[in-house]
């Protein structure tokens, strides 16, 4: 099979299958996208004329020679269209969240492994400008041990969103399975699982069914990580407050690719994934007898190497860039998080793996 392009298929062509799936597999010379399932649109079929638009997922499953299947749909259809996929023996790609419960995501990994086929979940703000620079950061030890993360992921959105689902209370719904689940995967990325969390969960929109902002508090022992998001941040305070032992990081802005994909520009441009110099972080720094104080150039942001990863493991059984475990943890901090809001107490995270 090596050297052989993917047979490629895309389960939705909304927001996601549009913008942040379909143009990078059309692009990669390692993927051939040959089905975009679309229930009622042709929008697909003008985009990308060399694919042939489907109304049914089965038509996806169903053809022999398809080997990738990327589930691109509403955030409560994702296991049982990824189960699906699995039992029609393809691999797959589940856009975030993985699925709204640790047990389903349980399912989901033994059928993958029964059946030695790769489960992927899309956690593409791993490969933000912003979050590379920040891993870079810490990772170098420009900060010495960290005792203080803090994240804020805010938008200013204050009317409803007009995709329903997006506003109806349901399995996988509100701000904490969209917006938390990216930086709640960014700190497990960093560190790993934590022991607790502590969750206060918002409606702060007029006419909201679904939590709309959240606070987070994860327990890493000597280190305290916050994460919090709200749709009505008209100014945008920064993203990024890191406190260490021997310095701090403070950054602002929001990672480029998203907005330029939806200007309609390529991944392939020269100046993809940069960020503008004004949105570079600060860092004041003393370790040994390095004392710096100054801006740090953000490191590219790129996209693409999500695929670059899924490809490597489908042919040459590379590592997971990012391991369904790992994104289990996720799913086990947000189930915990819903719990500690409702019990309003510190909840303990379960083991995953």
């Amino acid at each position: 099979m090596a050297g052989k392009t993917i047979q490629t298929g895309l389960i939705g062509y909304g927001l996601s299958g549009r913008v942040f799936h379909a143009p990078f597999i059309s692009l990669a010379d390692d993927f051939d996208l040959k089905y975009i399932a679309q229930r009622t649109s042709d929008s697909s079929k003008l985009d990308y004329p060399q694919t042939t638009t489907v109304r049914s997922h089965q038509d996806i499953l169903q053809d022999r020679e398809i080997e990738l299947v990327i589930v691109a749909t509403p955030n409560d259809s994702h296991f049982e269209l990824a189960k699906q996929v699995l039992l029609a023996g393809k691999h797959v790609i589940i856009e975030k969240p993985f699925s709204p419960t640790l047990a389903e995501t349980n399912e989901l990994i033994k059928i993958a492994d029964k059946n030695n086929l790769r489960l992927f979940v899309f956690h593409n703000r791993r490969w933000d400008a912003d979050f590379l620079t920040v891993k870079q950061v810490i990772e170098g030890g420009l900060l010495g041990d960290i005792v203080s993360y803090e994240v804020h992921y805010d938008r200013f959105k204050p009317e409803l969103n007009p995709k329903k689902w997006k506003e109806t209370e349901g399995p996988a719904s509100g701000i904490l399975y969209d917006l938390g689940t990216h930086i709640i995967d960014q700190a497990v990325c960093l560190f790993g699982a934590p022991k607790s969390v502590t969750a206060q969960l918002l409606k702060q929109r007029t006419g909201t069914q679904v939590d709309d902002g959240f606070d987070l508090r994860l327990d890493y022992d000597a280190l305290n990580v916050t994460l919090k998001s709200t749709l009505l941040a008209r100014e945008l305070g920064p993203k990024y407050i890191i406190y260490g032992r021997k310095g701090t990081f403070v950054k602002s802005g929001i990672d480029p690719q998203e907005d330029d994909m939806q200007a309609g520009l390529s991944p392939s441009s020269e100046n993809w994934g940069l960020e503008s110099q004004e949105n570079w972080g600060t860092l004041n720094m003393s370790i040994s007898n390095l004392n710096f104080k100054g801006t740090v150039e953000s490191l590219r942001g790129n996209y693409m190497g999500f695929y670059e990863n899924v490809v490597d493991v489908i042919r040459n059984n590379a590592p997971y860039a990012i391991s369904p475990e790992s994104a289990q943890i996720t799913t086990a901090i947000i189930e915990s998080a819903l719990e500690s809001h409702k019990a309003q107490k510190t909840v303990t995270i379960p083991t995953t793996g």
